[in-house]
Formats: structure tokens, C-alpha cells, sequence
């Protein structure tokens, strides 16, 4: 299927999904609500899609409060759910419409949309599931594809890419929630025989914004962290950590990347924690890093590096650790959903880089139109 040239006069209907089921629901909200907010009214026309924590898609102005409320209650409102239905994307044939599905199972026509743009932080929305829904319907969509964004999300399945690339890493062991709950001596004698110096940090393969991540400053601590991590995930990363600077990347772009300056960040808590980010509003964000101009100079070629690594598209922020002692760069993570909100690392890096707030969503939304006519030169096996 091929993009059909927008007609003048004609608004884009850009569809933004948010929420989702993941411990970083209310983060989405608050990056959703800016990404709509800096859309063009005079170009561009905004589609809510909510996603519940219970996996419920709601479609439409209603969408937003109706979330917001179910984070501060703790549930949608009764007389909402009486009323709403639940929608499915449909592909080329539908026209990228979104459809209604009433509990009988009659479709209703639904709205055409010209890009969708994920604002999903977290599993089920950042991990390659919506991104598997959209691209069976065929549709522009904002960001990294099916793979890249499982590998950005899978921190182990990440280490392993970027080790096979020869990019900088620290040294860590991945262990499994199954072989904890059946014996977890036997794991700890195994994280022991690596070798690996405390203070360790331990978090869940697949979870984001520093959620069920901890730090085990003594052995003492170590079998905690890793049943903290185990709650949100199958698979465990426990780390070595490092006396460093923390300092943020992000990348922009399809084939072509671009770095931005490099921004730094100053935990207000021991280290960059949930709190920290979201909460306790006591860290300093510092754009640009103090760092000197030759790591800077690394910092932003890894980052496109990383992005390279994984198939980027779109968008990305790259996180790293420069070591007090040594100036060593090593690469932490890279996110290809990061936080969407004005005051968010991602967008203040591109401000600080010449980009807008607005700019940077306009130019995101033509990346995606970009990367679709790309596909479409696929040629399809007969």
C-alpha cells in the first residue's frame, strides 16, 4: 500500500495512543498530553487513543480524562465502561480506519487515520506488541519497528547486541525468575563466581522508568533486590556499578541519525531512581553535560551507534555512564519510547540542540511517513 499525497486544506489525523498496562501508565498520560498539545491545530488533528491498565482501548475525547481519573481512583468510571466499546486497528483494506466493535461483533465504521504515534512507556506499548499491531495494519507509525523496539526493551537481549557491535558495556550476568523461585543459593553462588564488584545494581529485563530497579550496596542486600526485580519480570540483569556521571543522548532520524548535545543527570536520590524521576522533583538536569569535548564527541557517536545497533527509527535516548575515575564511556540502555513531556530529558536536549518542542513532533511524524513509503518498496512474495 502506498501513501496517498495529503490534499491541500486537508488536516493530518494524527492518532496518539497512550496509557497502556504497564507501571509506567501515568507517565504516557503526561508525555501524551504535551504531544498533543504541541500539535499544529492549523495542520494537524489529533485522535486520543486510550489504552486502560486493564488493556480496554478507548477512542476519543473522553479518552484522556477517563484515564486520568482511573489513575487517581483507581478504576474507570462505571458509567463509562457502560457505554464504551472497545476498537480494533484494521489495515489496508479499511482505509487505516480504527473500528468499533459492539459486543454483538458488528464492526462500525470507524475514523481514517493518516500516522499513529505511540506514546506507550513500558511493556505492551514499547516492547514491539503495538508496533506488531501496526505494522499488520499497514500503517505510518512513529518510532522504532517490531525488533528494535523489543531489543530497547529486553535489557538483556540489548547487552547482547551491543556486546556482538563492540560497543562498551559493564560487566553483568543475567538470571532467571524460575531458577530464583527453585533454588536461589545456587544463584547467588553463580552471581558470586563471576567475579562481580558491589555495589550492584539489579532490575527487571523488560520494565522501564527505573521501575523494580534497586542497588545491593553488600551481599546482604542482594537476595532483596533480585525478588524486587523478580515481581516485574522473568528475567533479572544484576550489573556492576560504577562511580560515574550519568549522562543522557538522544537521536533523531531514520537511516541517517543525529545525535544532540549531551545532557547530564544529577540524581537528588542515591541513584536515578522512580522517585527521583517522577516524585521527589530534587534531581538536576544539566544541558549541556560537564563533560570535556572529546567524551562528549564519543558520547554522541555511541548514541547513534546504539540506535544503528538495534535498527533505530525515529526516536531514541541513549543513557550512559562516564566513570569518575577513569573517563571510561560505558553504554547503560537505550530507549526508543523516552519520556515525552516538556520537561523530559529527550525533547530539552533537541530544544537545546535548535529543535522545538513542536518542531521535534512535526519532524517525528514525517519520519514515520518516510519509513512507511520506504516499506512499501518491499516486494511482497508470490
Amino acid at each position: 500500500m502506498t501513501d496517498e499525497p495529503q490534499q491541500p486544506g486537508k488536516k493530518i489525523r494524527v492518532a496518539v495512543i497512550f496509557g497502556g498496562r504497564s507501571a509506567e501508565h501515568e507517565v504516557s498520560l503526561e508525555s501524551a498530553r504535551n504531544v498533543m498539545a504541541a500539535l499544529n491545530p492549523d495542520r494537524y488533528e489529533a485522535l486520543p487513543i486510550g489504552i486502560s491498565k486493564e488493556g480496554r482501548w478507548l477512542i476519543g475525547a473522553e479518552a484522556m480524562p477517563q484515564l486520568q481519573a482511573a489513575a487517581d481512583n483507581g478504576a474507570l468510571s462505571p458509567v463509562f465502561l457502560s457505554a464504551a466499546q472497545p476498537a480494533a486497528v484494521l489495515g489496508p483494506s479499511a482505509g487505516r480506519a480504527l473500528v468499533e466493535i459492539t459486543p454483538g461483533g458488528t464492526a462500525q465504521p470507524g475514523q481514517q487515520i493518516d500516522v499513529f504515534f505511540p506514546v506507550l512507556h513500558g511493556p505492551y506499548g514499547e516492547d514491539g506488541t503495538v508496533q506488531g499491531l501496526l505494522e499488520l495494519a499497514d500503517v505510518p507509525y512513529v518510532g522504532t519497528g517490531v525488533l528494535g523496539s523489543a531489543l530497547g526493551m529486553d535489557k538483556a537481549a540489548m547487552k547482547d547486541v551491543f556486546t556482538a557491535k563492540g560497543l562498551p558495556i559493564l560487566p553483568h550476568i543475567t538470571v532467571r525468575r524460575s531458577d530464583w523461585r527453585e533454588d536461589a543459593p545456587a544463584v547467588l553462588e553463580a552471581i558470586d563466581a563471576t567475579g562481580l564488584q558491589y555495589p550492584l545494581f539489579v532490575k527487571p529485563a523488560n520494565m522501564g522508568s527505573s521501575v523494580g530497579v534497586s542497588k545491593a550496596h553488600e551481599p546482604g542486600e542482594l537476595a532483596a533486590s533480585i525478588e524486587l526485580a523478580a515481581q516485574y519480570d522473568r528475567r533479572i540483569i544484576v550489573e556492576q556499578g560504577v562511580d560515574a556521571q550519568e549522562v543522557e543522548c538522544a537521536v533523531l532520524g531514520n537511516d541517517e541519525p543525529e545525535a544532540s548535545v549531551v545532557g547530564e543527570v544529577v540524581p537528588g536520590n542515591e541513584f536515578y531512581d522512580y522517585n527521583a524521576k517522577y516524585i521527589d522533583n530534587n534531581s538536576n538536569l544539566i544541558i549541556p553535560a560537564q563533560l570535556d569535548d572529546d567524551t562528549t564527541e564519543q558520547v554522541r557517536e555511541l548514541a547513534v551507534q546504539a540506535f544503528q545497533a538495534i535498527d533505530g527509527a525515529g526516536m531514541a535516548r541513549v543513557d550512559f555512564f562516564v566513570e569518575r575515575s577513569t573517563g571510561e564511556v560505558y553504554l547503560n540502555e537505550i530507549n526508543t519510547i523516552p519520556g515525552f513531556t516538556r520537561i523530559s530529558m529527550y525533547p530539552k536536549l533537541w530544544e537545546a540542540s535548535g529543535l522545538s518542542y513542536r518542531e521535534l513532533v512535526e519532524r517525528l511524524i514525517e519520519l514515520a511517513m518516510e519509513r512507511h513509503e520506504d516499506r512499501a518498496n518491499n516486494r511482497i512474495a508470490r
